[in-house]
């Protein structure tokens, strides 16, 4: 039976909550604000929870189903996370209370800020940006400050790799400064001989390079170490972009290997959630000679300032610190500390060996589901070991007419959420596949069973696919006009 919209059931007069009288002096809104025309529906409690019950069962996530999205890992949220940041003790805080009664949150961002460092290679770190773009933004600042402090202003240019995520020469433009862009060499790494030209064309005004590594074809960089060499004899700094880390986890140290800043996606490697765009957070990690520089408040120990914990007892102090060159705030209060409390506890859960064995897993699933799929679908860089994730392509000999939407519409069918598509976009028609680390072999095997299968249904059923999805709630639409043509809200006939 097809449920009614909640619209086609509304009754002038139904309520679905019922509110105490207002104990508390009334003040009218000003005028303008409100709509009495709104439309609003007017049901019970119970349709009103099936209503929202109905929409959740619509949505496809983690929970319910694989999501090999790579770009932005939709990675498995553990659920002794979601109990840890309920804790009242943390759940309840208020940002603008005393120092004095939040030692406890003030601990957990403090250790936070020194694991972090400890697993990236780095001297700093900063909790504030709420997002990997904000913290892509937050570390760009940093080093064109920290250039102009060293008498280097004329400094305006970034290198940005073709193969890089948009954000990152969206956040050198937002910052003031020129993108560049460097190619990619035919094994999918920063081409060097491309590279040394450029240095030389914008040596004196270069800011530095942002790269990504792994990079979004799923490889490791395999000349990092020169890359980040003529970088640094430029006289420019080299920015991480941490948002790969999860395949590099307690294997590699981006500071160690001489990244300057990075940011960690802390949804993509310590498993907070990310869905619906956030929340999240974006930590930045920076080498000892730019940790003056790193927005603040962030939380330092003062052994010499101390708290009064019981009358014969004291504690040395944890207080929030402005670094003396800081680039100021880039949020408001502290940073997004629910998540925070979620990342604590999944790294601690999981120890040094555990957060490697993440990496080990993820690289291992990635590489199983590239060697299945190899030979039916175009895999440019095949012949590499892949990281934790891998691009195919949606490109059949056999069926000229189907595209990578066609394949990524019709896995609906089957159940799964398709992978980024069309990025990175250096490659045609990409198919981005990153498992993550916690599917089962079971899993990744019903995935490229049904990849293989669509593979097929192209050749000898191509309207099969070019119709997809067919089993989900909202067929197939068409994606231009949907974008230009918005209809954003239900018209109902309930005054």
């Amino acid at each position: 039976m097809t449920e009614p919209l909640i619209y086609e059931i509304c009754q002038a007069g139904r309520r679905a909550v019922s509110l105490p009288a207002c104990d508390v002096p009334q003040t009218p809104l000003p005028a303008g604000c409100e709509r009495e025309e709104l439309p609003l529906p007017e049901v019970s409690e119970i349709d009103l929870v099936r209503h929202y019950v109905r929409l959740s069962q619509m949505n496809h996530g983690i929970d319910t189903g694989f999501y090999p999205l790579g770009s932005c890992t939709m990675k498995y949220n553990p659920k002794v996370n979601e109990a840890a940041a309920r804790i009242a003790g943390f759940a309840m805080l208020h940002p603008l209370q005393p120092e004095a009664s939040a030692q406890g949150a003030l601990a957990l961002i403090y250790e936070l800020q020194e694991l972090l460092a400890e697993i990236g290679g780095f001297a700093a770190v900063t909790l504030q940006p709420a997002a990997g773009a904000h913290g892509e933004l937050t570390g760009v600042l940093i080093m064109r400050k920290y250039l102009c402090d060293q008498g280097e202003s004329q400094r305006d240019v970034i290198l940005t790799p073709d193969s890089a995520h948009g954000t990152n020469p969206a956040t050198t433009s937002m910052s003031g400064l020129r993108v560049v862009e460097v190619p990619s060499d035919r094994r999918g790494n920063v081409d060097l001989a491309a590279l040394k030209t450029l240095i030389a064309q914008h040596g004196p005004r270069l800011v530095g390079l942002m790269l990504t590594n792994p990079n979004t074809l799923g490889l490791f960089e395999e000349n990092v170490q020169d890359v980040l060499r003529l970088v640094h004899e430029a006289g420019g700094l080299v920015y991480g972009d941490g948002a790969n880390f999860n395949a590099i986890l307690g294997i590699a140290r981006p500071g160690e290997l001489g990244f300057d800043v990075m940011h960690y996606n802390l949804h993509k490697t310590f498993s907070t959630p990310h869905g619906g765009g956030g929340p999240g957070s974006g930590a930045v990690g920076v080498r000892d000679f730019l940790a003056d520089y790193l927005p603040g408040p962030i939380v330092a120990r003062y052994e010499s300032q101390t708290f009064e914990v019981a009358e014969t007892s004291k504690v040395s102090s944890l207080r929030w610190y402005m670094p003396p060159k800081s680039i100021g705030r880039v949020k408001a209060f502290y940073g997004n500390f629910g998540i925070l409390v979620r990342a604590y506890t999944y790294i601690l859960m999981h120890g040094a060996e555990g957060l490697r064995q993440v990496s080990e897993n993820a690289v291992l699933n990635a590489n199983y589901l590239q060697a299945r799929l190899k030979g039916v679908y175009p895999i440019p860089h095949g012949d590499r070991v892949c990281m934790h994730e891998f691009v195919a392509q949606g490109i059949l000999k056999a069926a000229p007419g189907i595209r990578t939407m066609d394949i990524a519409k019709r896995l609906m069918d089957f159940g799964f959420h398709p992978p980024t598509v069309y990025f990175p976009l250096i490659i045609p028609e990409a198919l981005m596949i990153e498992p993550t680390e916690t599917e089962s072999k079971e899993t990744l095997d019903a995935f490229a069973d049904a990849l293989i299968q669509i593979a097929e249904e192209a050749r000898t059923q191509p309207e099969l696919l070019k119709t997809a999805p067919h089993t989900a709630p909202v067929k197939r639409l068409d994606e231009v006009r949907a974008a230009k043509d918005l209809v954003l809200c239900y018209a109902p006939g309930c005054g």
